[in-house]
């Protein structure tokens, strides 16, 4: 069931929606036509209030979720608020500081885009999640730290200034001058290179004779270069913080719906896919609930924005994730924002 156009409600089913929606928003529960016509200063009767709430059910545009006269309104109702009838509220400077400061950091791009991902998770009171493509790593820097007899500390330096470290085995043999002789040797001949195009270089060299170093440093630096390989194709590209913020005081009455949510959110790989067709085109995509399968029993939204580089291509999508409840208002030109910070990051 499609939600009508906006135009085909009248001013007066109009005004008790929208007080409907902003009250569900705001506290997650239903709203009665007595309340209503308490708080809302529309001048309009209990009776006369509740007659327009049961044509709006009727549309499938609100629901009363038990026996109580309340009405909230249905996936189908929030749609038809987000599309036609939502005052966007731009983030204030503070909100905005907060998200680009996190972005200015310096240290490796991920940390940049995790700690970008958790500004917004806190300020959206959702859980922030980011998206982008696998990176080449590039090397600028290796050495080899001896730990025992059989294994040494692999410790590599990437072009953007990350350190990451690995464990690896050491061949039968290998000394410490013959580990800083592998370090040395890599870092002044694969220095600037891609993962991909350092083993390529080292394959060749060796097939050559080329590479000056004795057989034990030899076999250390392919066994380097394969771990790394090997762990370059399992590098996060997506990353998800504040899952905790999920579990708020209202959620906390509808364990069942937190628990679909957070076993959701494990599924990484899914998520990626339904941020992947988020990238398509520029808008901010938003989906309701059971408008995406993946969400359909946890009851949650997604608000998902793509971000481009220079030339013009998607390098990334930045989105939250909540209760369908969630302050559409002020969390679009959130999520908005920071994609347009994160584009000038990446760009």
């Amino acid at each position: 069931m499609h939600a009508p156009p906006v135009t085909d409600l009248n001013d007066r089913a109009r005004d008790v929606f929208r007080v409907v929606v902003e009250s569900y928003l705001s506290t997650g529960a239903p709203i009665g036509s007595r309340t209503i016509a308490h708080l809302s200063g529309l001048n309009l009767s209990p009776a006369s209030i509740r007659n327009v709430m049961q044509d709006l059910e009727e549309l499938g545009l609100l629901a009363a979720p038990h026996t109580s006269a309340g009405r909230m309104p249905t996936e189908i109702g929030l749609r038809l608020f987000v599309d036609g009838m939502m005052h966007a509220m731009e983030p204030s400077i503070e909100e905005r500081a907060a998200i680009e400061s996190r972005v200015q950091q310096a240290g490796p791009v991920e940390e940049a885009l995790a700690a970008t991902t958790a500004a917004l998770s806190g300020l959206s009171a959702c859980a922030g999640l980011v998206m982008v493509p696998k990176r080449e790593f590039v090397l600028r820097q290796m050495s080899f730290v001896p730990l025992s007899a059989e294994k040494a500390l692999a410790v590599l330096v990437g072009g953007d200034g990350s350190v990451e470290n690995r464990v690896v085995d050491l061949p039968p043999g290998v000394s410490v001058p013959a580990l800083i002789e592998a370090g040395n040797y890599m870092t002044a001949t694969l220095g600037g290179l891609t993962l991909a195009e350092a083993r390529a270089r080292i394959e060749r060299e060796m097939a050559e004779e080329r590479a000056l170093v004795d057989s034990a440093s030899r076999a250390l630096i392919e066994q380097g270069l394969a771990v790394w390989s090997e762990d370059s194709d399992r590098r996060p590209v997506l990353i998800v913080r504040g899952q905790g913020r999920l579990i708020d005081a209202a959620a906390a009455a509808d364990l069942d719906r937190i628990s679909d949510l957070l076993d959701d959110l494990e599924g990484k790989q899914e998520i990626a896919r339904l941020l992947d067709s988020a990238s398509a085109g520029d808008a901010t995509r938003i989906f309701i609930g059971a408008e995406n399968k993946l969400f359909s029993l946890s009851g949650s939204s997604v608000i998902a924005k793509p971000f481009r580089g220079l030339d013009g291509r998607v390098i990334g999508v930045v989105g939250v994730i909540g209760p369908t409840r969630l302050n559409y208002a002020r969390v679009v030109p959130m999520v908005d924002f920071t994609a347009a910070t994160l584009a000038r990051l990446m760009g």
